[in-house]
């Protein structure tokens, strides 16, 4: 049985309760959908870990899915180019319906594993790449499609689901559980079950960038910056690392062409040159590079 599908009789009156008291309810559910994540620390951390070491200098995260996980997980991977500067052509994006899905509802299209293959074929995979499918149920012909054929294409696996046993978490090769049960209105997963699969999601992606160097002392040292709020932002961050005043952040910025990385090292006595190099030399890790200007 597909507990997200099921109705939970606590709520049968619901559409006669005071408006308060049904906001409560969701509420305690959207709290419970959080705490279902707590026995899954172990299984994000070591699936984000392992990614974050698989697509070395070229391997693309994908996402994969259908209706509302689908449109969950884009909004996951969108958010990546900004914050941490993901470039474009490193994400993917493999919904059931295609991008219109996005907008627009095409729930039929979820039961076309056709089409799944036929899109993992076009992508080209390699070992380098990371393809993450979610589903609630766990069991959408599309995305468990994608997944198996993703990795007998060699590619790393992730599944999301919120069923207990659900095939997808047997095809992928890192599993995610997120048990949230029945919804508050059944099987409206996007409550409960989209809420856990969005923090699931935030978890994974963010820890992978913290894996890979793109993180510094808690600031996101990579992000783009793209406006005042974020320039402003930008000088804050390499006051704060490289101890210098705001002229000298303005002008570090400046000669590191925008990269916070860059500017930090700038700012602490290297060449545009040498800090470029010297990031080069470490990955784009800019705790080590630090740490070589130190040594």
């Amino acid at each position: 049985m597909v507990s997200t599908e099921t109705a939970d009789p606590r709520y049968t009156a619901i559409d006669r309760w005071p408006a308060t008291s049904a906001v409560e309810a969701m509420l305690e559910g959207q709290l419970a959908a959080i705490a279902a994540l707590k026995s899954q620390v172990t299984a994000i951390a070591a699936a984000a870990d392992a990614a974050a070491r698989r697509l070395g200098d070229h391997g693309r995260l994908i996402y994969a899915g259908a209706g509302t996980s689908g449109r969950v997980a884009v909004q996951d991977g969108v958010e990546l180019y900004p914050t941490y500067n993901w470039p474009r052509e490193r994400l993917l994006f493999l919904m059931a319906g295609g991008t219109r899905a996005l907008i627009e509802s095409a729930e039929g299209a979820e039961d076309d594993p056709e089409e799944a293959r036929d899109a993992v074929a076009a992508a080209s995979l390699t070992r380098e790449d990371v393809v993450i499918g979610v589903a609630a149920s766990g069991r959408t012909p599309y995305t468990l499609a994608v997944i198996e054929a993703a990795r007998a294409a060699g590619a790393m696996t992730v599944g999301i689901a919120n069923n207990a046993g659900a095939p997808l978490l047997t095809a992928a090769e890192h599993a995610i559980l997120a048990d949230t049960g029945s919804e508050i209105v059944a099987g409206s997963t996007r409550m409960k079950a989209g809420t856990a699969q969005k923090a699931a999601l935030n978890m994974f992606s963010t820890t992978i960038m913290v894996c890979r160097g793109l993180v510094h002392a808690g600031l996101m040292v990579n992000m783009r910056v793209s406006n005042a709020k974020l320039r402003a932002r930008a000088e804050r961050m390499i006051m704060t690392i490289a101890g210098v005043g705001a002229e000298a952040a303005r002008d570090s910025l400046a000669a590191g062409g925008d990269d916070v990385r860059r500017a930090v090292l700038i700012a602490r006595g290297a060449t545009a040159a040498d800090a470029a190099a010297l990031l080069a030399r470490h990955g784009g890790n800019l705790s080590d590079a630090l740490e070589a200007m130190r040594g």
